[in-house]
């Protein structure tokens, strides 16, 4: 602050003062004596504008101060006598001193009023003050202005109460954009600093992270917390102790520990006292606050719904003044909303790990090697959708080492998606069971939707009609056919050996739960080694892409060179959906192989009885072949059970196969469709044994129904044998 000495001023008339003590411009003034009753008017008016409770003080043409009441003084610490003569500039070294003279030559020059906003540090003051200030100007008797008025108000007070409602509305739009725990908690601390405070941190409880509710009641000692968020005014944030993940324990005492532990905000200067305590149980946390000049702490506890979740902590070490009350008010204030978001974060992925692991157990694990097919398979949940939806994929082994592949989805998305998802997949794997074509199978599924959503609609549940999408596909590698039926589902790929890609043409069909509609099947033949893509519209119709485009890109990358068949599923997810998927995705690709005469052999069974002699010779000739010696017990039984079957209630022409994979497959085949039903036989029956005796030597036996009959078919353990 500077000062200097009173200048003369040109004024054309001398001012009030000059006149009353008969003195000229510049000479010494003392303030006025309270005037008597034999005073002129003037002595009264300068009397009362001295004791005047406003602050302000006039000033003349060079914008030198003239007057000032009593309470310019008390807000300037300096007395009228050591003001007088100097320039606000002079009196104030401050920038908004300059700022508020230019307004004052402004009105000077104009004569007409302003008013500005300025924050000044005044002398005597713990912090910064915001003052309004009105610039009048003075006339004389002509008219002409002869100097400027200068009243101010000190609006502090307003000013904190706006910012604060500034923040606080700051907080609800801020906080909470999303349901993901550590983002929300992150925007608190960002919210806070640095409006309210330098530095902030959130740290939750341990017990919240897997979801649960925390047991009620104050934390055990000692407390644990882990970091979630922080945010400082200094780059990198150089006074954290603890890395964001990490789990630290705040000694009693501390803060955090206080404030959870009586369930109440508290307010805290640091002083020597608390340092002290500090360096005796954490060190290092002491270290930083005396580095940084700690003064002052606020810490929250952070409760939404009757749950203690964590507390957030705010400290200041580089704006002087200390927190107030008003300042712990709006703490408390955009805490408490962002308890609420960050609970709803909570609940939200405790929802979504629950419907992921109910997902997560419905659909299949790592399938087991088929002789088949090679697979490859990914699942991705959307990422902006309240919940996980009902795609699912299945790879199901059938009879005669054939399998079926299965891509579906259900419309929408949560629990109910998910379950309606796990009844749809456990009724396609019993109706795969049974070995129906692939368009009877979904006339049965598009039945079972249509029950669905009648109890649905019965029960009043929320998810109203069940609807759903899905392609089913049976390729046999022993004739290298494959045959497809789909309802409402996108068209799968097929990718050859020469590295053509097309999309089958596989008739839509109605999506399942329509009914009344048929399906109808594809059939083909697969050259060994083409890659069948089947996948739900996630993949292909994103926000960023139509369905066309998605198309024409997923045709493009199958038909790159792939290494396996796994850097394909990751090169089409990667061209696809280079960020996390607005809906669903269920991606399901397998690599067609082919059983030749190593593994399969075949033979005409005539229609006479001498036939069954035979036919067990041959078998074991074949076992004998491929080096199963020990399996031709069990196989000569199954094989004459079965071909006596066939000539005794079946129809030419008959054919007997054995096929070799991981277990030995013997089918024989007839042209009657009747199907043999496993009965115990009654003690006075002289027949009904056989298959019982097959279904106790073998694995498991079945039959399927063909174009021209049927086919009874037994799978043998080669491990036992």
């Amino acid at each position: 602050m500077t000062r200097s000495e009173p200048v003369e001023d040109d004024a054309r008339a001398p001012w009030p003062e000059d006149s009353a003590a008969g003195k000229g411009p510049g000479a010494s003034r003392a303030r006025p004596s309270p005037p008597s009753e034999d005073d002129d008017d003037e002595a009264l008016v300068r009397w009362a504008f001295a004791q005047s409770p406003a602050t302000a003080a006039l000033y003349d043409t060079r914008l030198r101060l003239r007057l000032a009441t009593v309470r310019m003084e008390q807000v300037i610490g300096r007395p009228e006598e050591a003001m007088r003569g100097l320039r606000v500039s002079e009196i104030l070294v401050d920038p908004q001193s300059e700022r508020t003279e230019q307004h004052m030559r402004r009105v000077l020059a104009s004569g007409e009023e302003e008013e500005l906003q300025v924050t000044l540090r005044l002398p005597g003051h713990g912090r910064e003050s915001v003052w309004t200030i009105s610039l009048v100007p003075v006339r004389g008797p002509a008219g002409a202005v002869r100097g400027v008025l200068l009243s101010a108000q000190d609006v502090t007070a307003e000013y904190l109460a706006r910012e604060r409602l500034v923040l606080v509305n700051e907080a609800s739009l801020r906080i909470g954009t999303t349901l993901d725990l550590a983002r929300t908690s992150q925007e608190l601390a960002d919210v806070a600093v640095p409006q309210l405070a330098d530095f902030a941190t959130v740290d939750l409880l341990p017990s919240i992270e897997g979801g649960e509710d925390p047991r009620a009641g104050p934390p055990g000692k000692p407390v644990k917390l882990r970091r979630v968020a922080s945010r400082s005014v200094l780059e990198g944030s150089p006074e954290a102790v603890v890395a964001h993940g990490a789990l630290a324990t705040y000694p009693e005492g501390s803060p955090a520990a206080e404030c959870l532990a009586t369930g109440r905000p508290l307010l805290r200067k640091v002083t020597p006292d608390a340092l002290t305590a500090w360096e005796r149980d954490a060190p290092e946390r002491a270290a930083r606050v005396r580095k940084y000049g700690f003064h002052s702490v606020l810490a929250i506890p952070m409760r939404a719904r009757g749950i203690t979740l964590g507390v957030v902590t705010f400290s200041r070490h580089r704006r002087p003044e200390p927190f107030e009350r008003d300042d712990l008010l709006l703490a408390e204030e955009i805490t408490a909303r962002a308890a609420v978001c960050i609970d709803n974060a909570r609940r939200y992925s405790r929802e979504r790990r629950t419907s992921l692991a109910l997902q997560s157990s419905l659909l299949p694990g790592r399938p087991p090697r088929q002789a088949a097919v090679e697979i490859a398979s990914r699942y991705l949940p959307a990422s902006a959708r309240p919940g996980v939806g009902g795609d699912w994929f299945d790879v199901i082994p059938l009879s005669g080492a054939r399998v079926a592949l299965v891509v579906g989805d259900v419309v929408g998305h949560g629990i109910q998606a998910s379950a309606a998802m796990g009844r749809l997949r456990t009724a396609v794997r019993t109706l795969a069971d049974v070995d129906l074509r692939p368009d009877e199978l979904l006339t049965h599924l598009d039945d079972l939707v249509i029950h669905l959503s009648a109890e649905a609609d019965s029960a009043q549940a929320p998810s109203g009609d069940i609807g759903a999408t899905c392609l089913y596909a049976v390729y046999d590698p022993v004739s290298r056919r494959c045959t497809l039926a789909r309802a409402g589902h996108p068209v799968p790929a097929l990718a050859t050996p020469d590295g053509a890609v097309k999309f089958l043409d596989v008739p839509a069909g109605p999506p399942l739960g329509v009914g009344g509609l048929p399906f109808e099947t594809t059939e083909l033949e697969l050259a060994e080694g083409s890659v069948l893509t089947l996948y739900t519209n996630g993949l292909v119709d994103s926000r960023e892409q139509g369905a066309d485009e998605g198309l024409q890109t997923l045709r493009e990358v199958l038909a790159r060179p792939a290494t396996s068949l796994e850097s394909s599923c990751d090169a089409v997810l990667e061209a696809l959906l280079p960020d996390r998927p607005a809906d669903d995705v269920a991606l399901l690709m397998a690599r067609t192989r082919a059983l030749d005469t190593a593994h399969v052999a075949t033979w005409d069974v005539p229609a006479e009885a001498s036939a069954v002699a035979r036919a067990r010779k041959e078998a074991c000739l074949q076992l004998d072949a491929w080096g199963l010696d020990e399996a031709a017990f069990v196989t000569e039984l199954v094989v004459s059970e079965l071909v006596t079957n066939a000539l005794r209630y079946g129809n030419a022409p008959i054919r007997l196969r054995l096929i070799r994979d991981k277990n030995l497959i013997i089918e024989v085949s007839d042209g009657s469709g009747t199907a043999p039903h496993l009965r115990r036989a009654r003690s006075s029956d002289e027949g009904g044994r056989g298959l019982l005796l097959v279904a106790q030597l073998t694995q498991g036996w079945g039959t399927r129904q063909t174009y021209t009959g049927k086919t009874i078919w037994a799978e043998q353990s080669l491990t036992a044998a």
